[in-house]
C-alpha cells in the first residue's frame, strides 16, 4: 500500500512540475542519453520483419489509451480480410509457460487484464511474453498477415514496420524530463522517429505537448457506448442511466482514472470516484462500497472482477474513434512493400 501511495505521489509530481524533483534531473539526462544510444543502434540495424509489424506504444509511464486503439486496429484489419495477431507483455500475468496464448476464458492473473480485454473484444489470437522477440516468433507460427504489438515501443529487439505513439492529451508529457525526474521513458525527440502520433482526447491546460503535436497530431476520441450491467447484460443509454441512477460510484484501475471519472461527469451523473493503481488486482472488498449507488467501471477493470461482481456493477465500454482516412493510411504503409 505504501509503495502504491508513493507511486501515485510521484506521478502527480511529474505532471504538476513539482520542484522537489529537480535534484533528479541529472539521472533523467542519463536516461535520455542511454535511450538515445539504444534508438540509434536500433535504427542502424534496420531489420525488416517477415510480415508487417505495427507497434502501438507510448513514451510516458502509465496508460495513454493504447489498448482501445489496438482493438480498433484489429477490428479494422479483420474487416479488410486480414488475419492479425496481437503480442503483448502481459503485465502482471503469470502464465504456466511463455510465450502464452491468451483466450477469453482465462483468469486475469494468468493472462493479464489488457490481453484478456483484447482477446474478448476482437477474437484475434493474443500472445503474451515479456520478451517481445519471442512473442513475435510465436505469433509468426500462426501465419498472420499482420502482427500488432500492444506496447513495446522501447523493446528494440522487436523489428517493426511502423510505429504509432499514443499520448494522453490531457496530461501530455508532464515536466518533459526522463525517468526518474519525469514520466518520459525516452526524450520527446523520440516522437519525430515514429510514423504517427495519436493524441487521446483534447489537450489540457499545461499538458506540455511538443510544438506542433497538438495542432498536427492525430486526435483519437474514446466514444462511450451503452452502460451494461455486469450480471444481467441490461443496457442503458447515458440519458436513461442518469434518469434511473443520478449518483454513482466510479471505480477505475487504469493509467488515468480521472479521464474515466470526467466521462461520467459529462453524462450529468454525480460521481464519487475510487481510483486504484493501473492493473490493480481487485478483491471483493474493493467493491464493498457503502450505500446503494451503483458501481460503474471500465472494461479493463471488469475482466478482473468477473468472479465476484454483483448486479450493482455496470461497465462503460468505449470505442476508439479516429479521423477519416487514418486506417487507410496505416494499412497502406504497412503493406506497401508486400508482394
Amino acid at each position: 500500500m505504501a509503495g502504491g501511495r508513493f507511486s501515485a505521489a510521484l506521478t502527480r509530481a511529474w505532471y504538476a512540475g513539482s520542484p522537489w524533483l529537480l535534484p533528479l534531473a541529472p539521472l533523467g539526462r542519463l536516461t535520455a542519453s542511454v535511450a538515445g544510444r539504444r534508438l540509434q543502434r536500433f535504427r542502424a540495424r534496420a531489420e525488416k520483419p517477415p510480415v508487417p509489424v505495427l507497434v502501438v506504444g507510448n513514451i510516458t509511464v502509465g496508460g495513454t489509451g493504447k489498448t482501445p486503439l489496438v482493438i480498433a486496429l484489429c477490428r479494422e484489419a479483420s474487416a479488410r480480410g486480414l488475419n492479425p495477431v496481437v503480442i503483448s507483455r502481459g503485465y502482471g500475468a503469470c502464465p504456466p509457460s511463455l510465450p502464452w496464448r491468451v483466450t477469453p476464458d482465462q483468469r486475469p492473473a494468468e493472462a493479464g487484464d489488457e490481453p484478456l480485454m483484447v482477446a474478448a473484444a476482437t477474437g484475434v489470437p493474443v500472445i503474451i511474453d515479456p520478451q517481445r522477440r519471442r512473442a513475435l516468433d510465436a505469433a509468426l507460427a500462426l501465419s498472420p498477415d499482420l502482427v500488432i504489438s500492444d506496447d513495446g515501443l522501447q523493446h528494440y529487439a522487436l523489428p517493426r514496420t511502423a510505429e504509432i505513439v499514443v499520448i494522453d492529451a490531457a496530461r501530455g508529457l508532464g515536466n518533459g524530463r526522463c525517468l526518474p525526474a519525469g514520466p518520459l521513458r525516452e526524450p520527446a525527440l523520440r516522437l519525430q522517429h515514429s510514423n504517427w502520433v495519436v493524441c487521446n482526447g483534447a489537450p489540457g491546460a499545461g499538458s506540455n505537448l511538443p510544438a506542433g503535436i497538438a495542432e498536427q497530431g492525430i486526435t483519437m476520441t474514446l466514444t462511450p457506448g451503452l452502460l451494461t450491467n455486469a450480471v444481467s447484460d441490461e443496457q442503458l443509454s447515458p440519458a436513461a442511466f442518469l434518469a434511473r441512477y443520478p449518483a454513482v460510484n466510479a471505480v477505475a484501475g487504469i493509467g488515468n482514472p480521472a479521464r474515466f471519472f470526467h466521462t461520467l461527469d459529462t453524462f450529468g451523473l454525480t460521481v464519487t470516484g475510487h481510483a486504484f493503481a493501473d492493473h490493480h488486482a481487485y478483491t471483493p472488498d474493493d467493491l464493498a462500497l457503502p450505500g446503494e449507488a451503483p458501481i460503474v467501471m471500465t472494461e479493463k477493470d471488469l475482466v478482473k472482477c468477473q468472479a465476484f461482481v454483483t448486479d450493482r456493477v455496470w461497465v462503460l465500454p468505449v470505442t476508439a474513434a479516429l479521423p477519416p482516412g487514418f486506417f487507410d493510411e496505416v494499412f497502406t504503409l504497412l503493406f506497401q512493400d508486400q508482394t
